[in-house]
């Protein structure tokens, strides 16, 4: 039998319901990997549960509010008590960003939101996970997002700003847990059309703008954002951490 990258491991999706949660999920499962999805919502927690179990592996749910300390805190503590150890975080909980408006149009609360959520709840659940690591002296903490050059005609409001945020705070971290042996990374895709709702006005328009900022003419899947965190939380990325994993088609340029 194979084995997979991450068997033995124990991963908590916070956000775990939504596309890129679930297809990290799905991913993380399909190589060993004990799966503990939190999120808001029950209904899409249980059906990317229910698609985990029927493929045979291990899932557990539980609704949580990711931008409460104490929630997080707790949930961190029954994960450890229920599996043995906390080995991998990933936080890719909506921050509540508004997209189409002109910054000089839009209101200072709508531009903030996402900032202040995306810092609130980035550090919660890397500190809760962080302190169940560093007694393992094990563990990664993978950020989603990244960030790139504006691009003119979208208006991206506060995201792009929460996003450099989230690196500031990935750098950081990475430098102050390294000698834990715990390591921080991020992955940029440059946007996933398939995350764009249906209706979402403009939307076809999005997906465009971004498949033609790429150099491979296609823009990143959720298929393969899984498959890049799956080895980004693996032991196969050991020597790995305070950088960022390019899954952007060459949409964003690292230098």
């Amino acid at each position: 039998m194979l084995q997979g990258m991450l068997n033995g491991k124990n991963a908590v999706i916070y956000g775990g319901g939504g596309g890129i949660g679930g297809a990290v999920a799905e991913a993380f499962s399909r190589e060993g990997a004990r799966v503990f999805l939190a999120g808001r919502t029950p209904e899409p927690l249980e059906a990317v549960a229910a698609k985990i179990r029927h493929a045979g592996g291990t899932v557990d749910t539980a609704l949580l509010d990711a931008t409460n300390e104490q929630a997080v805190r707790e949930h961190a503590d029954d994960v450890v008590a229920a599996a043995g150890s906390l080995d991998i975080s990933l936080n890719v909980i909506q921050h509540g960003d508004v997209q189409g408006t002109p910054m000089v149009e839009m209101p200072l609360a709508d531009y903030l939101r996402p900032v202040a959520t995306a810092v609130q709840t980035f550090f919660l659940t890397s500190q809760a996970a962080a302190r169940q690591m560093m007694r393992q002296r094990s563990g990664v903490i993978l950020v989603f997002g990244g960030s790139g050059d504006p691009v003119p005609g979208l208006y991206l409001g506060g995201l792009l700003t929460a996003f450099e945020a989230m690196e500031a705070m990935r750098r950081q971290l990475a430098s102050e847990l390294g000698c834990y042996g715990i390591r921080v990374l991020t992955l940029r895709s440059g946007g996933i059309p398939e995350t764009l709702p249906e209706n979402m006005e403009g939307a076809g328009e999005i997906a465009d703008a971004i498949t033609k900022s790429t150099m491979l003419g296609h823009a990143a899947t959720l298929e393969d954002v899984g498959y890049a965190a799956a080895f980004a939380a693996s032991d196969r990325a050991a020597s790995m951490t305070a950088a960022t994993l390019n899954i952007s088609a060459g949409a964003l340029i690292d230098r």
